[in-house]
């Protein structure tokens, strides 16, 4: 099969985790395996859990595949945590990056090819952030020196032990039609919700803000609708690029739609166009574009803004979390 027949096939089976199953039904005898691994999988640490570590651990994670702004709740997280006057941390399995040696603690000058995009990304919080694809080790780099620590995804990381977890989903893609993988796009059931300790929406319990419009060569910062009337090549190479067209759009910005797959490993000619057109780019994906994003490359700045619902439901958790470490 070549790339291109590949590729479609793929777009095909995504397309049917949001509309109806009846076109993935061929793929049942995986569904049944992916079900009766990743149940047997959770049966095993629920009655083998791992040990806890001195630090609390918050896992934010959904369980569906695919954008639901977690990166930038977690920058919240951050943000709020500290202001209660926590120390924070972050680990992460840093999906799209590769280091010699891990864990790795991140710095400014770690390479995103080593990092992966979302740890560089959240550098920028302020925090301390370690990369290892074990979890546990990662929280082991980490827990002497802070007080909370956020765990990036790693809902399914059953391995690293966990004192709460926040799911997250996005209001306009919910769970598509509600199968697990790969007939649909859940990575656990439904019912998984009922063990989180809080359950966040975005687009009803949190938005996802436009802060400002970043030129990448000069850092000079503008309001979101600085291209409002204009015409852009818009990359994204997120699990939902959707919804940064849409933020795009509402800020008066007329759209050519550039998707890539997720973390996807940008090269300069993938921001080439010869028009001379601007390009906006997400966040994401500038910490790997920014040395060789041509003139007129902007990304967008956002930030996630909880209602007052889900900002007392926060603080209280971390709150509660933050006394389990000071006593």
């Amino acid at each position: 099969m070549s790339h291109g027949s590949e590729r479609g096939l793929a777009a095909r089976i995504e397309y049917n985790w949001y509309h109806s199953a009846r076109g993935n039904l061929w793929l049942l005898p995986l569904w049944l395996l992916f079900v009766a691994v990743s149940g047997l999988r959770r049966l095993f640490y629920r009655l083998f859990p791992p040990s806890g570590q001195i630090t609390p651990v918050l896992v934010v994670g959904n369980i569906a595949v695919g954008g639901t702004g977690k990166t930038p709740l977690i920058q919240y997280l951050v943000a709020r945590s500290s202001a209660l006057g926590l120390r924070p941390g972050i680990v992460s399995r840093g999906y799209g990056g590769k280091a010699d040696s891990y864990p790795l603690k991140v710095s400014a000058d770690t390479p995103v090819e080593e990092s992966g995009d979302e740890p560089r990304l959240l550098l920028a919080s302020g925090a301390p952030v370690v990369v290892d694809p074990v979890r546990s080790r990662a929280v082991a780099e980490l827990e002497h020196e802070v007080d909370i620590i956020f765990s990036d995804d790693g809902l399914q990381h059953y391995a690293m032990a966990r004192d709460a977890e926040i799911v997250v989903s996005d209001h306009t893609r919910g769970f598509g039609n509600g199968w697990q993988l790969p007939v649909g796009p859940l990575r656990e059931p439904i019912s998984r919700l009922k063990q989180a300790d809080l359950y966040l929406v975005n687009g009803q319990d949190f938005t996802i803000v436009a802060d400002s419009l970043v030129d990448i060569i000069s850092g000079r910062e503008e309001s979101p609708d600085f291209l409002r009337g204009q015409t852009v090549h818009a990359v994204a190479g997120i699990g939902n690029p959707q919804r940064f067209y849409t933020t795009l759009r509402e800020a008066g910005v007329q759209v050519i739609e550039h998707p890539f797959p997720d973390h996807h490993a940008f090269v300069a000619d993938d921001l080439k166009f010869d028009d001379g057109l601007p390009v906006v780019m997400t966040e994401k994906d500038w910490v790997k574009c920014s040395g060789f994003a041509p003139s007129g490359s902007w990304y967008l700045k956002i930030s996630a803004v909880p209602g007052p619902e889900a900002r007392t439901q926060i603080d209280n958790l971390l709150k509660t979390l933050g006394k389990r470490n000071h006593g």
